[in-house]
């Protein structure tokens, strides 16, 4: 297998693109080339891309080891496929497309298995800054003598990425490119937690600390399956009012109690304590809690949140003999390339309201003001046009 193999016809392609070049400082809008996708790749052209609290994280190097510059970055998004390379065979230009920051090879092992959505190749790796067909950049300053840096195998803060075709989703063109950017990590890890992950059922109780985009979406997916209780806890009262509408039941704000969150929920939940909980706020504090908050016997939380210090697990070993359990969850548990355009079906179906999450709406050259929304907690999700 030849990974020098270019698209045809393919030439780089001169575009703008949002380029962080130091720890929180501003994103640089500057003309970038992009390289022709080779070997198994494909380039894009971004119709939309949004902020996640990841792309927060790394924009102000909150995890040194992770630090790369010049470097594009970006990973929820939707666009169209400008042209492919050599051994793309179910992808073609023209399709439309949800870039997705956690792949599936499709031959593998982990692929392979029903029970995991794992993928050593494609899988989500903030230390990953190259292509993995020949370990170089597609990205490069306007007079090509500087190479910058990929993200998360997407890269979306730029009008046109080069991606590998194990980390593209083809959607419908009927469905909306501006609402299938949602699916790329947010919406679909917090519902996925739900559905696929946790499979909560018609009747359980549910709790979620921390209500950005991932833990409303949650909700969002409970609600869809009927659970009894939702109960949502967070630090800033004005997310209670979306999540009210994502469907959450109780709202606990923790600055306003003198006891611990957890004997809160089981006073709320009648003595037991939540079926599932759901950590997406990246605190280590509310993971304990958490894990505190759940039922003895089969309670099951799962850590979505990205805690990004090098600290180690807030529980004593002798707590899980009581038969709570503690699971990570990446990607809501969604293999990408086989179950996610199933999912943005049943959205455009009505199942979940992707509408809801969409706050605010800015063009693309604004992006630096879409990371202070995100920053001061005003923002779910502000969508980016280019």
């Amino acid at each position: 297998m030849d990974n020098k193999v270019v698209a045809r016809k393919a030439k780089v392609i001169t575009c703008k693109a949002a380029v962080a070049r130091a720890p929180g400082q501003p994103l640089s809008i500057e003309e970038v080339q992009v390289d022709p996708p080779r070997w198994t790749e494909v380039r894009v052209r971004i119709h939309f891309t949004s902020i996640c609290h990841t792309d927060l994280s790394a924009w102000k190097g909150e995890n040194e080891a992770q630090r790369a510059y010049p470097r594009i970055l970006g990973h929820e998004a939707s666009g169209v496929i400008e042209s492919i390379g050599g051994g793309v065979t179910d992808l073609e230009e023209g399709d439309h497309v949800v870039p997705i920051f956690h792949g599936e090879c499709g031959d593998c092992d982990y692929c392979r298995r029903p029970d995991t959505n794992m993928c050593p190749k494609f899988g989500a790796n903030p230390m990953k800054k190259t292509m993995t067909s020949d370990g170089k950049v597609r990205f490069w300053s306007k007079d090509r003598t500087e190479p910058i840096y990929h993200f998360l195998n997407t890269s979306t803060f730029s009008e046109y990425t080069v991606i590998d075709s194990s980390c593209v989703v083809k959607i419908d063109p009927n469905f909306p490119l501006k609402k299938m950017s949602l699916l790329s990590c947010g919406v679909s890890t917090g519902v996925g937690a739900v559905w696929i992950t946790a499979d909560v059922q018609a009747g359980e109780k549910v709790a979620i600390f921390g209500l950005g985009a991932v833990g409303l979406a949650a909700a969002a997916g409970a609600k869809a399956r009927g659970a009894s209780q939702i109960i949502g806890v967070d630090v800033n009262p004005e997310k209670f009012i979306k999540g009210k509408v994502a469907g959450i039941t109780d709202f606990i704000n923790p600055k306003e109690l003198l006891t611990p969150v957890h004997k809160v929920i089981q006073k709320l939940t009648g003595g037991g304590g939540v079926d599932y909980s759901f950590e997406c706020s990246g605190d280590l504090l509310a993971l304990r809690e958490a894990f505190l908050s759940t039922q003895m016997g089969w309670g099951l939380t799962l850590l979505l949140g990205v805690h990004t210090k090098p600290d180690t697990l807030p529980i004593h070993p002798m707590e899980l003999f009581n038969g709570q359990r503690l699971v990570g969850c990446v990607f809501g548990g969604f293999k990408g390339k086989t179950q996610l355009s199933d999912f943005a079906a049943q959205c455009v179906q009505g199942a979940v309201d992707l509408d809801q999450f969409v706050t605010h709406e800015l063009p693309f050259e604004r992006i630096n003001e879409a990371l202070q929304l995100l920053k001061d907690g005003k923002s779910l999700r502000c969508v980016l046009s280019l």
